[in-house]
């Protein structure tokens, strides 16, 4: 019998069980009393319904000693407790003289026709309750008696259709040779235990958001051909405590019974949190979990062939004991891609997708810096709805060119309606961006500006890099920050007046402003000090006593750094736009115009007064040197 069905009847026959035992205790459906008009009589009162011919039918219990009576002349049923031998004395001599009229009948137990009825009903309904609650708790657990199995892991086997395997993942070369060994001790583990190599148990992928690490994690159980359990480290905790640390010892009973494999722990930091870190003390049901999991890691050696990967991108809140050898003790770093790696992960995005052979992806690489893989896969996803909203065969390079603007900004909203103040307003504010940037020699370079609403942007400028640099000096911080500040500054010298426009790049000049004093050392007044991190600090139990590591006075100072950085930048800012308030003007007037503009046209008409790059002048010349040769 499957395990579904066990239980099933194990629900029936303790609901039917239940039932009759109370109906045993208390007299139930099954006694005499359920009859709903029953009258008790004495013994005159039954020899004169005898003896006139009233009774029908005489039922009598010789344990109880008692009679019922049913009456010719209506479903009433008299009752009478009178001894068994004068009963039968009165019965055998009305039944001697009027043969055939009454029905006698003896019994241990007398049962009424309307009482079965009663109890088949209420045992009908008892089993359809327990049925229902059985249902019931069954679809709280998605399937199946989760009510038996709570401390059961959550864990899923994955199968695809094809396996994914190192040929479907691009752009990280060197995370695939960190995780070549895993792949070939999985193959061949003989060879490593021979030489009395410890492969490491657990391996850790760091990273941003979206770079790939689910993506590597299958590849490499693909590439080994071993089974692959995937769970989350939310999956665990649960607010029932001891749940989480049963559903570890399952979760890794289950990996040796299909050992060689992989279990993958996605987001491990919701269990792997530094303990401590709360309020309530350590005891609690996330720690428990996290002490199980450290418990479990140490109880399997390498011969079983297990391979514990997680992933996170907080690795710095994860507890210590998780990381030292013998547990998580290979991290690998899965950074965002840079160029060469872009370009080669759009190549598998595009694969078995008509492309036009317009679509340069070195130019989408270079126009996509610090995009991840999925920002990367959502920019072709996008670029292929706009060519089928479009009701084109083929994906050309306009519809790239709009998915990443998408992807950066949010669509359009052309039919949204603006005031010819709101549009001047925005226009000023952009260029003031873009001719601050292009006056800069360390800004990017401008690439597109726009007055059109995208997202929640009135409009934008988008600056591309040249190359991915991986350090940033002090001065081109400093320029970007005038940049940032370049569009409040073009408001103060053209309208003479400020708006809200500004919140956004003000937010963002700050954050680089404190990072470059508290973080990277670049104070002339402070010095090299690190004075405290820009991230939101998530070890509240631990630090609620902890004073700040510096003084009210040194707090004052900071204060005061960062305000100087950002004058000085809207000062240079200022300045530059009033020296080019000519090109300033006659951007913003483009742009009132024109809607959006290019980054080559950009320069074209900050250079040359003109958008296709030719000078007034030389217009002028060529029309009087036609005049002279007419």
């Amino acid at each position: 019998m499957k395990k579904g069905y066990k239980t099933i009847v194990i629900y029936l026959v303790l609901v039917i069980g239940i039932y009759f035992l109370i109906s045993s205790l208390t007299g139930g459906a099954l006694g005499l009393n359920n009859s709903a008009k029953t009258k008790e009589i004495n013994y005159s009162k039954l020899v004169q319904h005898v003896e006139a011919g009233n009774v029908n039918e005489i039922v009598i219990d010789k344990n109880k000693e008692t009679a019922a009576l049913k009456l010719k002349t209506g479903d009433t049923t008299l009752t009478t407790n009178i001894p068994v031998n004068e009963l039968n004395a009165l019965v055998t001599e009305y039944v001697s003289e009027n043969p055939g009229e009454l029905s006698v009948s003896y019994v241990r137990k007398v049962t009424s026709s309307s009482g079965w009825v009663t109890s088949i009903v209420g045992i009908g309904s008892l089993i359809f309750m327990g049925v229902f609650v059985f249902i019931l708790f069954s679809q709280q657990g998605g399937g199946g008696s989760k009510v038996m199995n709570f401390g059961k892991s959550k864990a899923r086997l994955y199968k695809g259709d094809k396996p994914v395997t190192f040929e479907d993942v691009a752009g990280a070369d060197e995370e695939k040779e960190e995780l070549a060994e895993v792949v070939d001790f999985l193959k061949t583990p003989r060879r490593y235990i021979e030489l009395g190599a410890r492969i490491p148990k657990g391996v850790l992928l760091v990273g941003p958001p979206g770079t790939g690490k689910t993506l590597l994690a299958k590849a490499t159980a693909g590439e080994a051909k071993v089974p692959f359990f995937s769970i989350s480290g939310s999956d665990f905790v649960e607010m029932f405590v001891g749940v989480g640390a049963s559903r570890v010892r399952d979760l890794f009973d289950t990996a040796k019974k299909n050992s060689p494999c992989i279990v993958f722990i996605d987001e491990i930091d919701a269990v792997g949190r530094h303990r401590g870190a709360g309020l309530g003390g350590g005891n609690d049901e996330r720690e428990q979990t996290l002490n199980q999991l450290l418990v479990e890691m140490d109880g399997f050696s390498n011969q079983e062939g297990i391979i514990i990967i997680a992933a996170t991108n907080r690795a710095d809140i994860l507890d210590p004991a998780i990381l030292r050898p013998g547990r998580f003790d290979r991290q690998v770093v899965v950074a965002p891609p840079d160029v060469k790696g872009r370009e080669d992960i759009l190549k598998v995005h595009i694969k078995g997708k008509p492309i036009e052979k317009d679509v340069d992806l070195k130019v989408v690489a270079k126009s996509t810096a610090g995009f991840t893989g999925a920002d990367l896969e959502n920019v072709v996803n996008e670029a292929s709805l706009l060519a089928a909203r479009k009701r084109q065969k083929t994906i050309k390079m306009e519809d790239v060119k709009e998915a990443i603007k998408r992807v950066i900004a949010g669509p359009e909203k052309k039919s949204k309606v603006i005031t010819d103040d709101d549009k001047k307003i925005t226009a000023v504010h952009e260029a003031g961006h873009a001719v601050v940037m292009q006056c800069l020699p360390n800004c990017d370079e401008v690439h597109e500006i726009s007055i059109i609403p995208r997202g929640m942007a009135a409009g934008y400028t988008i600056s591309l890099p040249d190359n991915d640099d991986t350090h940033v000096a002090k001065g081109k911080l400093l320029d970007m920050i005038c940049g940032l500040l370049g569009g409040r500054s073009a408001e103060e010298v053209l309208l003479s007046d400020i708006c809200t426009g500004a919140s956004n790049d003000i937010e963002r000049a700050t954050n680089i402003a404190r990072s470059m004093v508290t973080e990277w050392g670049m104070s002339e007044m402070l010095g090299p000090m690190n004075l405290g991190s820009g991230q939101d600090d998530v070890f509240i139990g631990r630090d609620f006593l902890r004073s700040k590591n510096y003084s009210e006075e040194v707090a004052s100072a900071i204060d005061k750094e960062i305000r100087d950085i950002i004058n000085d930048c809207h000062t240079k800012a200022v300045n530059i736009l009033e020296e080019n308030k000519d090109r300033l003007k006659l951007v913003t007037d483009t742009l009132i115009e024109r809607e959006t503009m290019t980054g080559e046209e950009f320069k074209n008409l900050f250079t040359y007064g003109s958008i296709d790059g030719k000078r007034e002048d030389d217009t002028k010349d060529t029309d009087k040197g036609e005049d002279k040769n007419e």
